[in-house]
């Protein structure tokens, strides 16, 4: 993941991928969560994505953790919060939001989601995960998944992944394949496939794209 690639892009808005209404896919699918409403989702990678406000509608409080703080400040403008500022007492550059919405609790970490530790997010009962895996390069996502792995403590969750020809395009968001997910998850998940979708991507409209949404509970 190249920092200034991603600062770039929110400073110049060209932020395509930040969508402006709910994945369908995640209010379809989340259910098979199976979680009571005050559960607790992680959302890495999260940006300013308004699928946290579904989420905490639902009635469930929502962790989130986004390397650019422009993005964090901006998901609480446009909710109308003021969220509560707080320093991480070990670690100067890493910092959290906090503020209520829909009588949840939503928090989102401004930091390397490699610099948090389990102990900093607490305990989440899943993790949703629209906009993280798609956006690392290959190298990364082992490093990536392991993190997760060790943040939500095996925790289920819900994977989107975009499925194209490479060789038209080069990501982010990045084309991931069925054996990939496998390759990053299955030595400690079960893995399922729930649906896969005609999809389209911001950047290439005119590619052949299909969105698939994978369960992911631990073995």
């Amino acid at each position: 993941m190249n920092p200034e690639f991603w600062q770039t892009r929110w400073q110049e808005k060209r932020i395509g991928f930040n969508q402006s209404e709910v994945n369908p896919l995640l209010m379809k699918h989340f259910n098979h969560l199976n979680l009571p409403a005050g559960s607790r989702i992680f959302v890495p990678l999260c940006g300013k994505s308004i699928d946290m406000v579904w989420l905490a509608a639902q009635g469930y409080d929502v962790i989130g953790v986004e390397l650019f703080e422009t993005a964090v400040q901006e998901f609480f403008a446009e909710q109308n919060i003021s969220p509560t500022v707080h320093q991480h007492l070990d670690n100067p550059a890493v910092k959290y939001y906090q503020g209520p919405l829909a009588e949840q609790t939503v928090t989102l970490w401004v930091a390397d989601i490699f610099a948090l530790t389990a102990e900093d997010i607490g305990g989440v009962d899943a993790v949703y995960d629209k906009a993280a895996l798609i956006a690392l390069p290959a190298n990364m996502r082992p490093q990536y998944s392991e993190q997760i792995r060790q943040l939500s403590r095996n925790t289920s969750q819900i994977l989107l992944t975009l499925n194209y020809d490479q060789n038209k395009k080069d990501g982010p968001p990045f084309s991931i394949s069925g054996p990939q997910v496998q390759q990053y998850y299955g030595s400690h998940y079960q893995i399922t496939e729930l649906e896969s979708v005609v999809a389209s991507l911001h950047s290439a409209p005119e590619l052949a794209v299909t969105e698939h949404v994978w369960l992911l509970n631990n073995k």
